[in-house]
Protein backbone atom coordinates (compact mmCIF):
# COMPACT_ATOMS: atom_id res chain seq x y z
CA UNK A 1 0.00 0.00 0.00
CA UNK A 2 1.57 3.35 -0.89
CA UNK A 3 3.23 5.43 1.98
CA UNK A 4 0.06 8.05 3.27
CA UNK A 5 2.19 11.34 4.18
CA UNK A 6 -0.82 13.72 4.93
CA UNK A 7 -1.58 14.03 8.43
CA UNK A 8 -5.23 14.42 7.84
CA UNK A 9 -5.65 11.14 5.74
CA UNK A 10 -3.38 9.12 8.19
CA UNK A 11 -6.34 10.10 11.01
CA UNK A 12 -8.80 9.30 8.64
CA UNK A 13 -7.45 5.58 7.81
CA UNK A 14 -6.70 5.20 11.29
CA UNK A 15 -10.11 5.64 12.20
CA UNK A 16 -11.61 3.36 9.26
CA UNK A 17 -9.18 0.46 10.53
CA UNK A 18 -10.19 0.92 14.09
CA UNK A 19 -14.00 0.65 12.55
CA UNK A 20 -13.32 -2.59 10.79
CA UNK A 21 -11.53 -4.03 13.61
CA UNK A 22 -14.48 -3.48 16.15
CA UNK A 23 -16.73 -4.54 13.69
CA UNK A 24 -17.81 -8.25 14.57
CA UNK A 25 -16.37 -7.05 18.14
CA UNK A 26 -18.57 -4.18 19.24
CA UNK A 27 -21.05 -2.84 16.56
CA UNK A 28 -21.42 0.48 18.97
CA UNK A 29 -17.76 1.46 18.64
CA UNK A 30 -17.58 0.46 15.11
CA UNK A 31 -19.78 3.33 14.46
CA UNK A 32 -18.17 5.56 15.91
CA UNK A 33 -14.66 4.90 14.47
CA UNK A 34 -16.53 5.04 11.17
CA UNK A 35 -17.94 8.28 12.37
CA UNK A 36 -14.92 9.73 13.00
CA UNK A 37 -13.45 9.04 9.78
CA UNK A 38 -15.67 11.82 8.61
CA UNK A 39 -16.33 14.02 11.53
CA UNK A 40 -12.28 14.46 11.64
CA UNK A 41 -12.15 15.81 8.28
CA UNK A 42 -14.53 18.30 8.23
CA UNK A 43 -16.05 21.68 10.18
CA UNK A 44 -19.82 20.52 11.30
CA UNK A 45 -21.42 22.48 8.60
CA UNK A 46 -19.21 21.06 5.92
CA UNK A 47 -19.63 17.42 7.30
CA UNK A 48 -23.51 17.38 7.00
CA UNK A 49 -23.08 18.95 3.60
CA UNK A 50 -20.62 16.31 2.97
CA UNK A 51 -23.37 13.19 3.98
CA UNK A 52 -25.71 14.60 2.33
CA UNK A 53 -24.41 14.41 -0.91
CA UNK A 54 -22.44 11.36 -0.54
CA UNK A 55 -25.92 9.94 0.96
CA UNK A 56 -27.08 9.73 -3.14
CA UNK A 57 -23.99 7.96 -3.94
CA UNK A 58 -23.57 5.03 -1.90
CA UNK A 59 -24.10 1.49 -4.27
CA UNK A 60 -23.76 -1.08 -1.59
CA UNK A 61 -27.01 -3.00 -1.31
CA UNK A 62 -27.45 -3.53 2.52
CA UNK A 63 -26.53 0.45 2.97
CA UNK A 64 -29.04 1.63 0.08
CA UNK A 65 -31.74 -0.79 1.50
CA UNK A 66 -31.25 0.96 5.21
CA UNK A 67 -31.54 4.39 3.64
CA UNK A 68 -34.46 4.02 1.61
CA UNK A 69 -36.00 1.94 5.09
CA UNK A 70 -35.18 4.78 7.10
CA UNK A 71 -36.51 7.32 4.42
CA UNK A 72 -39.85 5.26 4.19
CA UNK A 73 -40.39 6.40 7.72
CA UNK A 74 -39.98 10.00 7.68
CA UNK A 75 -36.75 9.98 8.72
CA UNK A 76 -33.74 12.75 7.94
CA UNK A 77 -30.69 9.99 7.54
CA UNK A 78 -28.24 12.56 8.44
CA UNK A 79 -29.66 13.75 11.20
CA UNK A 80 -30.80 10.03 12.40
CA UNK A 81 -26.65 8.69 11.85
CA UNK A 82 -25.65 12.06 14.09
CA UNK A 83 -28.24 11.95 16.43
CA UNK A 84 -29.43 8.22 17.17
CA UNK A 85 -25.85 6.68 15.76
CA UNK A 86 -23.24 9.10 16.91
CA UNK A 87 -24.24 11.41 20.33
CA UNK A 88 -25.87 8.12 21.34
CA UNK A 89 -22.50 5.86 21.17
CA UNK A 90 -20.79 8.80 22.32
CA UNK A 91 -22.79 10.42 25.26
CA UNK A 92 -24.79 9.08 27.57
CA UNK A 93 -27.16 12.26 28.98
CA UNK A 94 -30.33 12.54 30.83
CA UNK A 95 -33.06 12.91 28.62
CA UNK A 96 -30.62 12.21 25.32
CA UNK A 97 -30.11 9.58 22.90
CA UNK A 98 -28.02 6.05 24.28
CA UNK A 99 -27.55 3.11 22.64
CA UNK A 100 -28.42 0.64 25.57
CA UNK A 101 -26.39 -2.32 25.28
CA UNK A 102 -29.02 -4.47 27.10
CA UNK A 103 -31.88 -3.71 24.61
CA UNK A 104 -31.79 -5.78 21.70
CA UNK A 105 -33.97 -2.94 19.55
CA UNK A 106 -30.90 -0.76 20.47
CA UNK A 107 -28.21 -2.61 19.39
CA UNK A 108 -30.39 -3.96 15.63
CA UNK A 109 -30.48 -0.31 14.99
CA UNK A 110 -27.27 1.02 15.72
CA UNK A 111 -26.41 -2.74 13.47
CA UNK A 112 -28.17 -1.72 10.79
CA UNK A 113 -27.65 1.89 10.70
CA UNK A 114 -23.45 0.80 10.56
CA UNK A 115 -23.62 -0.04 7.07
CA UNK A 116 -24.73 3.35 6.34
CA UNK A 117 -22.12 4.76 7.95
CA UNK A 118 -19.11 2.29 6.92
CA UNK A 119 -19.85 2.81 3.12
CA UNK A 120 -19.90 6.47 3.52
CA UNK A 121 -16.17 6.11 5.35
CA UNK A 122 -14.81 3.57 2.53
CA UNK A 123 -16.42 6.17 0.27
CA UNK A 124 -14.48 9.21 2.13
CA UNK A 125 -11.00 7.37 2.11
CA UNK A 126 -11.43 5.80 -1.60
CA UNK A 127 -12.73 8.74 -3.32
CA UNK A 128 -12.07 12.16 -1.85
CA UNK A 129 -8.60 10.75 0.00
CA UNK A 130 -7.77 9.49 -2.89
CA UNK A 131 -6.28 5.94 -1.02
CA UNK A 132 -6.50 2.66 -2.99
CA UNK A 133 -7.91 -0.16 -1.34
CA UNK A 134 -6.41 -3.72 -2.14
CA UNK A 135 -8.74 -4.50 -4.99
CA UNK A 136 -7.49 -0.92 -6.99
CA UNK A 137 -4.13 -1.30 -5.72
CA UNK A 138 -3.61 -4.49 -7.17
CA UNK A 139 -4.80 -3.56 -10.67
CA UNK A 140 -2.68 -0.55 -10.72
CA UNK A 141 0.47 -0.74 -8.97
CA UNK A 142 3.32 -1.06 -10.84
CA UNK A 143 5.09 -4.08 -9.76
CA UNK A 144 8.39 -3.33 -11.48
CA UNK A 145 8.49 0.12 -10.51
CA UNK A 146 11.84 -0.75 -7.93
CA UNK A 147 13.80 -1.77 -11.12
CA UNK A 148 13.22 1.15 -12.95
CA UNK A 149 16.18 2.89 -11.28
CA UNK A 150 18.76 0.43 -12.76
CA UNK A 151 17.55 0.76 -16.50
CA UNK A 152 18.22 3.82 -18.70
CA UNK A 153 14.99 6.05 -18.91
CA UNK A 154 14.47 5.62 -22.91
CA UNK A 155 14.52 2.13 -21.99
CA UNK A 156 11.76 2.54 -19.57
CA UNK A 157 10.39 4.66 -21.77
CA UNK A 158 10.18 2.87 -24.78
CA UNK A 159 9.13 -0.34 -23.13
CA UNK A 160 6.18 1.55 -21.52
CA UNK A 161 5.11 2.26 -25.01
CA UNK A 162 4.80 -1.36 -26.07
CA UNK A 163 8.30 -1.14 -28.17
CA UNK A 164 11.19 -3.48 -27.26
CA UNK A 165 15.22 -2.98 -26.95
CA UNK A 166 17.81 -3.59 -29.52
CA UNK A 167 20.18 -5.00 -27.21
CA UNK A 168 20.99 -6.60 -23.74
CA UNK A 169 22.96 -3.22 -23.21
CA UNK A 170 19.80 -1.14 -23.12
CA UNK A 171 19.12 -2.69 -19.74
CA UNK A 172 21.54 -1.06 -17.87
CA UNK A 173 22.00 -2.30 -14.65
CA UNK A 174 19.63 -4.95 -14.74
CA UNK A 175 21.45 -6.56 -17.46
CA UNK A 176 23.84 -8.87 -15.51
CA UNK A 177 22.79 -8.35 -11.86
CA UNK A 178 22.68 -10.76 -9.47
CA UNK A 179 19.61 -11.02 -7.80
CA UNK A 180 18.18 -13.16 -4.84
CA UNK A 181 15.07 -15.60 -5.73
CA UNK A 182 12.44 -16.43 -2.65
CA UNK A 183 9.30 -18.62 -2.59
CA UNK A 184 7.86 -15.99 -0.48
CA UNK A 185 7.80 -15.49 2.57
CA UNK A 186 11.03 -18.14 3.06
CA UNK A 187 14.20 -17.40 2.85
CA UNK A 188 15.88 -18.07 -0.88
CA UNK A 189 17.11 -21.50 -1.30
CA UNK A 190 21.20 -22.01 -1.20
CA UNK A 191 20.74 -21.99 -4.87
CA UNK A 192 18.65 -19.21 -4.95
CA UNK A 193 20.63 -16.68 -3.46
CA UNK A 194 23.08 -15.57 -5.86
CA UNK A 195 21.45 -15.40 -9.25
CA UNK A 196 22.85 -14.19 -12.25
CA UNK A 197 20.13 -12.08 -14.70
CA UNK A 198 20.35 -12.58 -18.48
CA UNK A 199 17.95 -10.75 -21.11
CA UNK A 200 17.48 -13.34 -24.32
CA UNK A 201 14.68 -11.74 -25.66
CA UNK A 202 12.54 -8.60 -25.80
CA UNK A 203 9.04 -7.00 -28.07
CA UNK A 204 6.29 -5.36 -27.29
CA UNK A 205 7.02 -3.83 -23.88
CA UNK A 206 8.44 -7.17 -22.80
CA UNK A 207 11.50 -8.07 -21.58
CA UNK A 208 12.36 -11.66 -21.35
CA UNK A 209 15.19 -13.30 -19.44
CA UNK A 210 16.55 -16.29 -17.00
CA UNK A 211 18.24 -16.07 -13.70
CA UNK A 212 21.03 -18.38 -13.43
CA UNK A 213 21.65 -20.30 -10.38
CA UNK A 214 25.48 -19.69 -9.06
CA UNK A 215 26.76 -22.94 -10.03
CA UNK A 216 25.29 -22.85 -13.58
CA UNK A 217 23.04 -25.88 -13.11
CA UNK A 218 19.70 -24.51 -12.78
CA UNK A 219 17.66 -21.82 -15.13
CA UNK A 220 14.45 -20.21 -13.86
CA UNK A 221 12.79 -17.85 -17.03
CA UNK A 222 10.93 -14.77 -16.01
CA UNK A 223 9.04 -12.70 -18.55
CA UNK A 224 9.33 -8.82 -17.49
CA UNK A 225 6.19 -7.27 -18.98
CA UNK A 226 7.30 -3.11 -18.63
CA UNK A 227 3.81 -2.47 -20.39
CA UNK A 228 1.60 -3.77 -17.69
CA UNK A 229 3.66 -3.64 -14.73
CA UNK A 230 3.75 -7.13 -14.41
CA UNK A 231 6.61 -10.07 -13.51
CA UNK A 232 5.46 -13.58 -14.59
CA UNK A 233 7.70 -17.06 -13.47
CA UNK A 234 7.45 -18.95 -17.21
CA UNK A 235 7.83 -22.81 -15.92
CA UNK A 236 7.93 -24.40 -19.08
CA UNK A 237 11.07 -22.52 -19.86
CA UNK A 238 12.91 -23.18 -16.74
CA UNK A 239 14.60 -26.47 -15.73
CA UNK A 240 18.04 -28.15 -14.92
CA UNK A 241 20.56 -27.16 -17.40
CA UNK A 242 21.78 -30.26 -19.39
CA UNK A 243 25.56 -31.05 -19.83
CA UNK A 244 26.40 -30.00 -16.24
CA UNK A 245 26.85 -32.12 -13.29
CA UNK A 246 23.23 -32.28 -11.34
CA UNK A 247 23.46 -32.59 -7.83
CA UNK A 248 20.54 -34.00 -5.30
CA UNK A 249 20.41 -30.31 -3.91
CA UNK A 250 19.93 -29.00 -7.44
CA UNK A 251 16.23 -31.12 -7.94
CA UNK A 252 15.69 -30.71 -4.67
CA UNK A 253 15.60 -26.58 -5.18
CA UNK A 254 13.98 -26.76 -8.12
CA UNK A 255 11.56 -29.13 -8.09
CA UNK A 256 10.64 -27.48 -4.95
CA UNK A 257 10.33 -24.09 -6.55
CA UNK A 258 8.08 -25.62 -9.54
CA UNK A 259 5.66 -27.46 -7.78
CA UNK A 260 5.33 -24.56 -5.28
CA UNK A 261 4.61 -22.38 -7.89
CA UNK A 262 2.24 -24.32 -9.60
CA UNK A 263 0.69 -24.35 -6.34
CA UNK A 264 0.17 -20.37 -6.34
CA UNK A 265 3.25 -19.38 -4.29
CA UNK A 266 4.39 -16.19 -4.51
CA UNK A 267 7.67 -15.72 -6.02
CA UNK A 268 9.69 -12.79 -5.09
CA UNK A 269 12.92 -11.10 -6.73
CA UNK A 270 15.44 -9.22 -5.10
CA UNK A 271 18.07 -7.23 -6.27
CA UNK A 272 20.33 -5.19 -3.66
CA UNK A 273 19.48 -1.68 -3.19
CA UNK A 274 16.05 -2.07 -4.62
CA UNK A 275 12.86 -3.02 -3.09
CA UNK A 276 11.84 -6.59 -3.74
CA UNK A 277 9.44 -7.27 -6.76
CA UNK A 278 7.03 -9.87 -6.62
CA UNK A 279 5.71 -12.56 -10.15
CA UNK A 280 1.95 -12.76 -10.79
CA UNK A 281 0.56 -15.77 -9.04
CA UNK A 282 0.43 -18.71 -11.65
CA UNK A 283 -3.26 -20.17 -11.90
CA UNK A 284 -2.68 -23.73 -13.06
CA UNK A 285 -4.79 -25.01 -16.37
CA UNK A 286 -5.22 -28.80 -16.51
CA UNK A 287 -2.97 -29.42 -13.77
CA UNK A 288 -3.54 -31.21 -10.49
CA UNK A 289 -1.07 -29.38 -8.06
CA UNK A 290 1.37 -31.68 -5.89
CA UNK A 291 2.58 -31.02 -2.40
CA UNK A 292 5.81 -29.79 -2.84
CA UNK A 293 7.70 -31.96 -0.34
CA UNK A 294 6.13 -35.37 -2.09
CA UNK A 295 7.15 -33.80 -5.13
CA UNK A 296 10.81 -33.12 -3.96
CA UNK A 297 11.02 -36.71 -2.17
CA UNK A 298 9.96 -38.62 -5.52
CA UNK A 299 12.38 -36.29 -7.77
CA UNK A 300 15.04 -37.08 -5.44
CA UNK A 301 14.29 -40.43 -5.46
CA UNK A 302 13.95 -40.80 -9.48
CA UNK A 303 17.46 -39.18 -9.29
CA UNK A 304 19.22 -41.26 -7.39
CA UNK A 305 18.51 -44.64 -8.94
CA UNK A 306 19.25 -42.87 -11.68
CA UNK A 307 22.54 -41.99 -10.68
CA UNK A 308 22.76 -45.67 -9.39
CA UNK A 309 21.80 -46.70 -13.03
CA UNK A 310 25.01 -44.96 -14.56
CA UNK A 311 27.65 -47.42 -16.14
CA UNK A 312 31.04 -47.39 -14.30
Amino acid sequence: MPVIEDDQVRKALAFLREGRKLKHVHEPYSFLSFFKVIESQFQANARIAWVEQNLALITEERAVARINELRSQGINVNQHLFASGRCAVAHASVGGNIVDPDIPADRKRIASDLDIIEALANRYIKFDAGVPDESALYNTRDRLAPWYALMPRESVAALKAGDHLESADDLGELNGAAVSLRLWPDPPARQFQVMKLVPSESGDGVVKFIALSARGTIVLAFAMDVANGRLHTLLDESGMRTGVEISEEDVEDFTRYFHSVVGNRLVELSIEGAEPVDCEVVIPLNIIPRAPEEAVAEALERFRRSRQARPE
